[in-house]
Formats: structure tokens, sequence, C-alpha cells
């Protein structure tokens, strides 16, 4: 049973939400933004969760979740957007500011309950292995330079938070390691283009695809690698896969043409979000993304374009 922060303006769609959800997670209700900010000021650790609407008075959806994805006690927490306003480029901005999930209401529940059960999950997951990261990280810090070889999935989670501990924001970057990673394995070494991608997760079947095709012989020497160094004035981590490569260019930023497919925001998310720097070599079976100390970066250790 999660605890969860539930903020809307609409009494009726607090209802409907609390009738939902009730049963099974702990609620807590925000009728405006800035009643949410100030019940998360006063309780930073109890909330596994937020389900927030976009268009609310005093303080409207975006800025709250700006604010918690700027604060260290929150960046953990996922928070699902939800609104009606839904245009490509209204979508595109609450992704890019950190939603973990854009609703676009009305949604069945049925499409709440799954997206909040991957979002739990995944914050759980991520818990779980930055604490073995963390147990790693007097190692990490005598480390110059190490390569790693993955190809499961699992390897890719593992890695990712583990060599995230050795950045000032580990969280930011075990998200954009994931995601670079899990593009070298599906669509680098696996052959899972975008669009091959999109049908399997409709269909509910993109992990169990993974799965079948890693356990074809002909993939059994196929694998990524990721090459952590400690340079004078930064961290940098290069990924390389074993495929033909992809039109990368198309996914620097987040297209507001994408921004109701199920997947395609990951290397946006990540170039913004989670690195100083973020550069596709070649074709695009190679990149190398940096990260700055935090001495040398901003305010709290974020990334310094």
């Amino acid at each position: 049973m999660a605890r969860l922060l539930i903020v809307d303006d609409e009494p009726i769609n607090l209802e409907i939400i609390a009738h939902c959800l009730g049963d099974d997670h702990t609620l807590s209700f925000a009728h405006d933004g800035l009643e949410a900010w100030q019940i998360l000021q006063s309780e930073p650790d109890v909330f596994d969760g937020v389900i927030l609407d976009r268009m609310m008075p005093r303080m409207d959806g975006i800025d709250v979740l700006r604010r918690l994805k700027a604060d260290i006690r929150f960046r953990d927490v996922p928070v699902i957007m939800q609104s009606a306003a839904d245009s490509s480029e209204e979508v595109a901005e609450g992704l890019a500011a950190g939603a973990w999930y854009y609703l676009a209401k009305p949604y069945s529940t049925k499409a709440l309950t799954r997206i909040l059960a991957a979002a739990l999950d995944d914050r759980r997951s991520r818990r779980d292995l930055a604490r073995l990261g963390s147990e790693m990280k007097g190692m990490l810090s005598m480390t110059q330079q190490a390569t790693y070889a993955f190809r499961h999935l699992d390897d890719v989670s593992m890695l990712a938070s583990v060599l995230a501990q050795a950045c000032p924001h580990a969280e930011a970057v075990s998200m954009g390691l994931s995601e670079l990673m899990l593009n070298a394995v599906e669509h680098g070494n696996l052959g899972i283009d975008y669009a091959e991608k999109g049908r399997l997760i409709e269909a509910g079947d993109w992990q169990a695809e993974v799965e079948r095709r890693l356990a074809d012989p002909a993939q059994a020497e196929r694998f990524a690698t990721i090459e952590f160094r400690r340079e004078s004035d930064h961290l940098s981590f290069l990924i390389s896969d074993q495929g033909s490569g992809f039109e990368w260019g198309r996914y620097l930023d987040l297209d507001a043409a994408r921004a109701f497919d199920s997947h395609g925001r990951g290397i946006a998310m990540a170039r913004h979000l989670a690195f100083s720097s973020l550069e596709y070599l070649g074709c695009g079976s190679q990149v190398r993304v940096t990260v700055v100390p935090i001495e040398e970066g901003g305010e709290d250790g974020q990334p310094v374009p």
C-alpha cells in the first residue's frame, strides 16, 4: 500500500480518484497547487507518488512539478500529471518538466491503476538498486577507468544505478544511463525499431519479445558496453552497441508529434535532465555523455549546459 497525494481543484475528480484507488492505497488530497506544495513541504518523506492536475488556481500543476523535481527530497517521487490540456505541446511540456506520465482527461480507471502500478514499481526498483550502488560508492571513487559489458534488461538496471553513484545527482544520471543503455540493447543489438516497439508495448509483449530475442543463439555473443572514465574536470560514459545505428537527431528533443506515443522520450529526457552533454557518434551506435562534478556544476550538482 502506497501513500499518495491527489491534487485537483475539482471535487468530483477527487471523488472519482478516491473511489478508484482508496481501497489499495492511503490517500491525501489537495485542492490546488499551493495547498499541495504546503502539504509536501510539511511531510517531505511521506508520499510515494503524486497524481497532479495541470490547470489549477493559485499554483498550477507545472509549477508544482518543477518545484518537486528541483528539490532533492522529491526527485524520485513519480508524478502522474492529468489534464484536459492535451495538445502535443502541453504534453511535451509536462514530460520535459519531469512528469513520469501524462494522462489526458477523460481517462479510464484501468489506465490510471496500470500506470500508477508501473510508476510505483519503478520507484521501488530504483531505490533498491540505489542502495546497492551506494554500497559500492567507495570503490567507484577510486576508479579512474572501467568498461562493462551488458546484454540483459537486469544488467541495464544494475549497472545504471551503480555507476550513477559516482555522480552528484545520482537519481537523474541513473535514469539517463538506463534509457541510453536500454536503447543499446533493444534498438542496437536486437533491432527492435521505433514502430515495432510501439506495437509490442500496446500488446503488452515488449519485455517478452526482448527476452525471446536475447535467447536466440545468434545473440549469444552480442553485447553492448559502457565505458566509465574519470577526467580532471568531468566524468564521462561511452555506451556502444553492435547495431547499424539509427536517425538519432530526431530524438534529441521532445517532439510534440510524438507526445502521445508510449515511448520515444528517453533520449531527450536524458539529454536535458541527466547530463552536462550528450553526443551521438557516427551512425548512432555510440553515445558519449558527461557529468560535471558538483564543484563545477550548478546548485545541487545539476547539469550545466
